[in-house]
């Protein structure tokens, strides 16, 4: 099945491994991981030529890449290939589904095609994901590689990457998570793989703060020590003086995270409460301090700019204390001083240096600066175009609030016209990191050191994959990007050396099978809910799923689950529950709730204490909370998280489809016009009915008339209609309407 193409050594050794267990592939930029994959896929067709390959990718750049090797590399019609994004509509991927043997994915999309049973994965032979480094956390990769290992008839997986992390317990998720049973591991000195490798020569330029600079940071520094100190003296943070500098925002995060969960267990301490502020209002000046240093007064000016409007509006803490400080207000004022006399980062005059330079050597080179900021990134753009010779353009992931933006058709038109030549720099944000295939970059510039080992070898990256290639890094000194240089050193080495570790002693077995209730389900007779679409990213979706339910995601106007005929279910979390009792949304969807569901019911989910979430008079709360009970008579039901959520949920349902009141139907929608299908609409709508039993009914009954007419003893004639079915029929079709 391969064509034009002659596999190297190393990536025999590696396909041997691929084909025969669950491997991840950690291989350098620009040494044919695709093209393993393309062996993997020619062999698992082979051994099953019925099957479908599946290759995910986690942007619509990578998977046109995929797509253009498979149609160069491999011996298929091209009506057997086929590409899934967010731009097809769901229906014409399940119609390219049925029709393909090659599929080639981002993860969002089929998430969502699984959740609504567009496609089926049973018939994948082989499921590949580029940049595996992903697959932690709450990524879809995990949840995807799940379910095809539970559903796949003959499942093997491949992941690839060049960069899997540092640590060993992230490496190990990743494995873990993908079920990956062995690691094939290269670097740039392994024998099978150096002849292959380019070399790439790295530079670093280093750059002094100007002293104008100086007694800006000097400002945001000193509002720093005094937030550190409070915490240090309240007990919260235990460092001394000297190292309150080194302080990086994971450990500001962690720290965080205990404080919310001593108040979340019920502690009411001031220093907790206050901690939490503090460290909020710390991490927002050392974002300023950050921009400072690493960018330019530009990015630092727009940044003090929207702090100083959200501290107007915001009723925040946090943001009320910043603004008031002195410390920040001079430091403000500094930056506006700086603003106006267009003093710039001595990094973007080094930059327009470089590349005046590399044009004057060679005046079709190509060109791509990095930069970690779309503010910054955007400047950035802006001052290279107005050098002579140079045609600058950003490259950016999708629209964001407020910011400008490309779509995923935008991002691939982009990379032709720069490879094209229409382009000769482009400036990208970290959507450029990931796998792109550009050829004959000349060089790739850093505007900042990252302390990222994964992105930091992204980047460097896509220089060097056909030629040897350059790299060089803007370092500002005395300054956190120093800090950064170091740390994505360290991190890199130790990935090399824990890749090696967890080569020698791979002990990573399958999991054990999580027990479901899908197997106690008899054929035919799953729970079914509906859901709204709006609710499609939630966890509770996800392990509904695991339990066996058949879900229908679309848009519910007045519930976000619907369990029954009769149970509609306002679902919310702690915060958004007391945000909406503040805000005053929560009796509206109530009184909906209460109109247009016999049995409705409020589902709160989460670890905080609702009396915790906001400074609200705990009276207010349980106010609100008899209120719902007692005035509208609605249960509210309380879980800790997803999988309680999802439990109550489908337990709820199934006892309620079990007594008969689950065959419901939407009537959102207009019924078809045949007169059959208008009767049966009409009787469906009936509590308790559903679209199965309106044919049994109809056809006992004749006429709709007969329906309505009919005594609650000839009701009770009709299988699954007992006392309260007829009862609530026949009080709905005798009572007076009132209004």
């Amino acid at each position: 099945m391969i064509k034009n193409f002659v596999p190297r050594l190393y990536q025999q050794t590696i396909f041997a491994t691929a084909a025969a267990k669950n491997t991840l592939v950690v291989l350098p930029t620009g040494l044919g991981k695709t093209n393993i994959f393309l062996m993997l896929a020619a062999h698992r067709l082979q051994l099953y030529p019925k099957s479908k390959i599946l290759l995910i990718g986690p942007t619509k750049p990578l998977i046109d890449q995929y797509y253009a090797v498979f149609l160069k590399n491999f011996e298929i019609p091209e009506e057997k290939m086929a590409i899934f994004t967010g731009e097809v509509a769901p229906e014409k991927r399940a119609e390219f589904w049925k029709q393909a043997t090659l599929l080639f994915s981002t993860p969002q999309g089929l998430e969502n095609d699984i959740i609504n049973n567009r496609i089926d994965l049973s018939a994948v032979s082989l499921l590949g994901f580029d940049e595996a480094h992903r697959a932690i956390g709450d990524y879809s990769y995990v949840w995807l590689a799940e379910q095809y290992q539970k559903r796949a008839n003959f499942p093997r997986i491949i992941g690839l990457t060049a960069s899997p992390g540092s640590e060993l317990e992230k490496i190990e998720e990743v494995c873990k998570n993908l079920f990956i049973q062995d690691i094939e591991v290269r670097t740039d000195t392994d024998p099978d793989v150096a002849e292959y490798v380019q070399e790439i020569q790295i530079d670093w330029v280093k750059v002094k703060l100007p002293e104008e600079f100086k007694g800006v940071q000097l400002e945001l520094t000193a509002f720093l020590h005094d937030r550190m100190k409070k915490l240090q003296e309240w007990g919260i943070l235990q460092r001394k003086e000297e190292d309150f500098k080194f302080i990086s925002k994971t450990d500001l995060l962690a720290m965080q995270a205990q404080l919310r969960g001593r108040t979340a267990s019920g502690e009411r301490d001031f220093a907790v409460w206050n901690g939490i502020s503090v460290l909020a209002e710390i991490m927002k000046v050392q974002h300023a301090l950050e921009l400072l240093e690493t960018q330019g007064i530009n990015a630092l000016h727009a940044y003090l700019h929207k702090l100083q409007k959200e501290g107007v509006s915001s009723k925040t803490k946090a943001i009320k204390h910043i603004i008031s400080d002195l410390h920040f207000r001079t430091a403000v004022f500094k930056a506006e001083k700086l603003f106006q006399q267009k003093i710039e980062h001595p990094k973007l005059t080094e930059l327009k240096g470089i590349i005046t330079r590399e044009f004057g050597k060679k005046n079709d080179c190509k060109i791509i600066v990095f930069n970690e900021y779309r503010d910054n990134a955007f400047d950035i753009v802006e001052e290279l175009n107005k050098l002579p010779g140079i045609k600058a353009a950003l490259f950016v992931g999708q629209t964001k609030k407020g910011d400008t933006g490309l779509s995923q058709k935008g991002q691939k038109e982009m990379l032709e016209k720069f490879s094209a030549g229409e382009f000769n720099v482009l400036v990208s944000t970290s959507i450029g990191e990931e796998g792109l295939d550009i050829p004959q970059v000349d060089l790739v510039i850093f505007f900042e050191p990252i302390p990222s080992a994964i992105r930091t070898i992204q980047r460097r990256g896509r220089t060097g994959r056909q030629e040897e290639g350059r790299v060089i890094v803007l370092m500002a000194l005395d300054t956190r990007d120093v800090g950064y240089k170091w740390s994505a050193h360290h991190k890199e080495k130790r990935m090399h050396r824990t890749l090696a570790q967890l080569k020698k002693k791979m002990t990573i077995q399958f999991p054990a099978a999580t027990p479901s209730l899908e197997k106690f389900i008899p054929a035919g007779e799953k729970i079914k809910i509906f859901v709204d679409h709006r609710e499609k990213g939630s966890k509770v979706i996800k392990e509904l799923i695991e339990m066996g339910a058949i879900l229908h995601v679309q848009a519910l106007e007045h519930a976000d689950y619907l369990l029954s005929s009769e149970v509609g279910v306002e679902f919310k979390t702690s915060e958004d529950f007391v945000n909406s009792l503040i805000d005053g949304r929560l009796l509206g969807q109530l009184r909906e709730l209460k109109e247009k569901f016999i049995r409705p019911l409020v589902l709160v989910e989460g670890e905080q204490d609702i009396y915790a979430v906001r400074n609200v008079h705990p009276n207010a709360i349980r106010g609100m909370l008899a209120t719902i009970a007692a005035d509208y008579g609605i249960p509210v039901l309380f879980t800790r998280n997803p999988q309680e959520s999802a439990g109550l949920l489908y337990a709820i349902a199934k006892r309620q489809q079990e007594s008969g009141r689950g065959d419901f139907a939407l009537h959102n929608d207009k019924p078809s016009q045949s007169l059959s299908d208008i009767q049966e609409f009409i009787v469906s709508a009936f509590p308790g009915v559903g679209s199965s039993m309106a044919r049994p009914i109809l056809r006992r009954f004749k006429t709709l008339k007969n329906f309505i007419n009919a005594s609650e003893e000839e009701l009770k004639d009709v299988e699954k209609i007992g006392d309260v079915k007829a009862k609530r029929i026949k009080e709905i079709t005798d009572k007076e309407y009132s209004f």
